[in-house]
């Protein structure tokens, strides 16, 4: 394996006052004899100090420069190329104190080692072919992940789940390349190893395959950064009560007096390990009041946003007919701004203010239940004051499709890879018109390539040095 780098860095891979224990890591060519030089052997060791074995955890002291005992340390060594960056390694495990930690650093310094860069440990792992970038992209995410949702995706991405589906793309076009390759060996026999038309059946499969896995964002990002939720409805309907209870906190001012909201409210809750991002918006209704306008305008734009709308109506006031023709009435608005079609969100209807209702009225209805009235709508009849929101909360899991989610299915929480699928695709969209047309093969070989080399931008096989300070800078220090 090739070490790409001479010299040694060392940082604290554990946050500050994150608990009783912090860790160390150094990672180079004299990590060891960094080590060596900050370490004694300890009263109850009879180790000599340069025989470590690989894997092994020594209890250590570490020393001040002026001899005074600074800290009792556990001490691993991971020996090259069987370590987390591919080079000899040494992890100290010592007492959070951020004195120590900041004194053990310094004494790594004195002893031959530098500060590590943001990232620059996993940056080693990905240059000495421990991970691919897809999957060194995948480890931020692990670190990131807030829920069992999102943790499920890094993990999947760290496993190599992307770094499969682009290495079967990659071979499946690279079957077409050298097929239209070799008619360049033959060119004066003018033979064909692939017909144009079994060509096109190929780039289309491929195509259905990279789009499927493209798509795949809209749910994986949502996953990742929290499905989000529009709570909409006319003013006075219960919508802020609604995210309240929900949230368990009184993040709403509640009135009785309508058109109270003016902004959009968010805050965050995980349900059942996934998280969902709820928006209570401005009332919808026509108002003189020029702040309450631009309040609806932003409810329109962040229903834009949602993946889910919950649509609040007081159930002593109108029907649900009549909720069904309201929100009916609303769809034209923000589909007409979506870009994509197969973001309208699904609908949840909340009859609200049950408690207000009749005992003969509340026969009618399947208390604290959820009702299926079509395909994409749900029904649901609450008290918001009453804080009973099993029923919906169930529906809201349902409705995100997070827990479909399989353990072997692959989605896409990258951005960047979402991007350079675009571009994927729209080389494919070209070839397949340009064998349409009649290109000759080795200009639709040498287009195939620059499609080989975006999707090798996923995984690190082609890429620059800038693509690569930029990603790896977004690291903590320490990865």
């Amino acid at each position: 394996m090739q070490n790409f780098f001479e010299d040694t860095i060392c940082a604290a891979a554990t946050p500050a006052g994150a608990g009783g224990i912090a860790v160390i890591r150094i990672s180079g060519t004299v990590a060891l004899d960094v080590a060596d030089r900050i370490t004694d052997v300890s009263a109850v060791s009879t180790v000599p100090q340069s025989s470590f074995v690989p894997r092994r955890v020594y209890y250590k002291e570490v020393y001040n420069s002026d001899g005074s005992l600074l800290d009792n340390v556990l001490l691993t060594y991971f020996k090259t190329p069987y370590s987390y960056t591919g080079e000899d390694v040494v992890e100290i495990s010592c007492h959070a104190s951020p004195y120590i930690v900041r004194t053990i650093l310094s004494l790594c310094l004195a002893a031959g080692a530098r500060i590590a860069r943001a990232g620059e440990f996993t940056q080693r792992a990905f240059l000495n072919g421990k991970l691919d970038l897809s999957q060194a992209e995948a480890v931020a995410d692990v670190i990131a992940s807030e829920n069992a949702a999102s943790h499920r995706l890094a993990i999947m991405g760290l496993r190599g789940g992307v770094s499969a589906e682009i290495s079967m793309l990659r071979s499946e076009l690279l079957n077409l390349t050298s097929l239209l390759e070799l008619e360049l060996d033959f060119g004066e026999e003018d033979v064909e190893f692939a017909s144009r038309s079994e060509l096109r059946k190929l780039l289309e499969k491929i195509a259905l395959h990279a789009n499927t896995l493209r798509n795949s964002f809209a749910l994986g990002n949502a996953i990742k950064e929290g499905i989000p939720v529009a709570i909409i409805g006319k003013p006075n309907a219960g919508k802020s009560t609604l995210l309240n209870a929900l949230l368990g906190d009184e993040k709403a001012l509640v009135s009785e007096v309508a058109g109270t909201t003016r902004d959009a409210i968010e805050d965050t809750v995980i349900i059942n390990g996934i998280k969902f991002r709820f928006i209570d918006t401005a009332g919808l209704r026509n108002s003189d009041d020029i702040v309450e306008r631009m309040g609806v305008e932003r409810t329109l734009s962040k229903m834009r946003q949602a993946s889910i709308w919950l649509y609040v109506f007081d159930i002593t006031d109108i029907s649900l007919e009549q909720a069904y023709s309201e929100v009916a009435a609303l769809k034209p608005n923000v589909d007409a701004a979506s870009a994509d079609a197969a973001s309208v969100p699904q609908v949840i209807f909340i009859g609200n203010k049950i408690d207000k209702l009749s005992e003969q009225q509340l026969s009618v209805l399947h208390n604290n239940s959820l009702m299926p009235a079509s395909n994409n709508i749900f029904l649901s009849a609450i008290s918001a004051q009453s804080s009973q929101l099993d029923c919906l909360r169930e529906a809201l899991i349902e409705l995100s499709g997070a827990n479909a989610v399989s353990q072997n299915q692959v989605i896409l929480t990258n951005a960047r890879h979402y991007e350079i699928l675009g571009k994927v695709m729209d080389g494919l969209s070209q070839i397949k018109t340009e064998i349409e047309s009649g290109l000759s093969a080795d200009l639709l070989s040498q287009q195939l390539r620059t499609v080989l080399d975006c999707l090798g931008e996923i995984t690190g096989q082609i890429t620059t040095d800038d693509v690569l300070a930029n990603i790896f800078s977004r690291f903590c220090i320490g990865k």
